[in-house]
């Protein structure tokens, strides 16, 4: 059995991948709520922000590694984690 994130965790997450806060940072709620629209905006949806983000794996492995990691972090900090069990 495997955990998976629910779509809605893990879309606010590659949005904010795509934001323009750094890697690192522990924004705000509103300061997230405002990164995560303006990327779903300036992306063409959240389908816009998952190519951006596997472009990133692709040409820059080595950062966007630990950029999805504070991105999950932030999220789950923020939203609450409900991970569920796959089968």
């Amino acid at each position: 059995m495997t955990t998976t994130a629910p779509m809605l965790t893990v879309a606010r997450a590659e949005a904010l991948f795509t934001s323009h806060l750094p890697t690192g940072s522990r924004p705000s709620y509103v300061a997230v709520e405002q990164a995560i629209r303006h990327a779903v905006r300036t992306r063409g949806g959240v389908r816009g922000c998952a190519a951006d983000v596997a472009g990133e794996y692709g040409d820059h492995p080595e950062s966007a590694a630990p950029r999805m990691r504070w991105a999950r972090e932030v999220v789950e900090d923020l939203y609450g984690s409900r991970w569920v069990l796959a089968a």
